[in-house]
């Protein structure tokens, strides 16, 4: 293949061989907006964090939270990047798999490091660690650290709580998981502020107990997020059936490819097989002929523009002609 092909129309129009439809093209450029702002706004929250975090196991377990963050926008911009480029002899699907593998990555990390602060907060729990706060001097005042702590946390929350919002939409619109698991752990970051918050104010009035027990509330959200995302990201990448863009359900574009096929009136059956490779889907499409019915190129040409014009999604999409249908070709069949 010629180097002007792998790299052709970077702008923002494709997905490797999928065209982009111009909402799609639209919420592209806002994610990668919402990304961009999201390793700004976090980066400065890690710092501040840092800064006034002292001694706290509540404080130290918001850190790691914030400083995890920057990996979802990093791996979306740096895999939206790889699965620009076009279909290759070496790469014959193309780089949408890029996006899995971002997301998979995504998720060992929060796993990993979910497990570790949820142990480490846990012996100290069992131990009876009471973390010193003390006093500062800021501005010729005297203050008691926990109060800048709960300041920092206010500030902190604020970004991921808007910005959790605003990437649900271009998530969708892309069936794009790693944008979506960002705006779930934007989410997850603000309540682990407001729970930071309540554990710190709650050793100040003498429940030393209070800022583990906010630590390891902080680190079950971790080791959730990273459990959740772990499950979905494997499940995709072992090509199993695909779901919406959250995770949550079946997508129903499978029946929807069938049923499309069926109403064809030189078909008597049809099936699918669909697998997810990031943004968009791979669909094997099977039909069973009526008995008499003449199989030609132009109808199958027509059969897979059909399934093309169902989902933007579906642009690499195969209908191949069969005597009968395999169980794991139809929709809803049992195992």
């Amino acid at each position: 293949m010629s180097d002007d092909r792998s790299t052709r129309r970077s702008d923002g129009t494709r997905f490797g061989g999928t065209s982009l439809p111009p909402e799609q093209q639209d919420a592209l450029r806002r994610a990668i907006r919402l990304e961009w702002i999201t390793l700004a706004a976090m980066s400065f929250s890690v710092v501040l964090v840092f800064l006034v975090s002292g001694s706290s196991q509540a404080m130290k377990a918001a850190w790691i939270e914030d400083t995890l963050s920057l990996l979802p926008p990093i791996a979306f911009l740096v895999a939206v990047r790889v699965i620009r480029r076009a279909p290759s002899e070496e790469h014959p699907y193309g780089y949408h798999r890029a996006i899995g593998i971002a997301h998979l990555v995504a998720a060992v990390a929060l796993f990993t490091l979910g497990s570790y602060v949820l142990i480490d907060s846990t012996l100290g729990l069992i131990a009876g660690d009471r973390p010193p706060m003390g006093t500062v001097v800021l501005f010729g005042w005297q203050l008691w650290s926990g109060w800048l702590m709960c300041a920092a946390m206010l500030v902190v929350a604020i970004g991921p709580m808007i910005l959790g919002r605003l990437k649900q939409k271009p998530a969708q619109v892309l069936h794009d998981k790693v944008v979506y698991a960002d705006a779930d752990m934007s989410k997850a970051d603000w309540q682990t502020a407001l729970a930071t918050i309540v554990g710190v104010l709650g050793v100040g009035a003498g429940l030393w107990w209070a800022d583990a027990a906010a630590a390891i509330f902080v680190a079950a959200s971790i080791l959730k997020d990273g459990v959740s995302l772990l499950m979905d990201a494997v499940r995709s990448l072992a090509d199993a059936r695909p779901t919406t863009y959250d995770g949550e359900d079946d997508d129903p574009i499978v029946e929807e490819v069938c049923d499309a096929l069926r109403e064809l009136p030189w078909v008597v059956a049809a099936g699918a097989r669909i697998r997810d490779e990031g943004h968009v889907l791979h669909a094997e499409c099977f039909v069973v002929p009526r008995a008499g019915e003449s199989i030609t190129l132009d109808r199958l040409d027509h059969a897979r523009d059909l399934v093309r014009d169902l989902d933007w999604r579906l642009a690499d999409t195969v209908v191949v002609p069969v005597r009968e249908l395999a169980p794991e070709q139809v929709p809803g069949a049992p195992d």
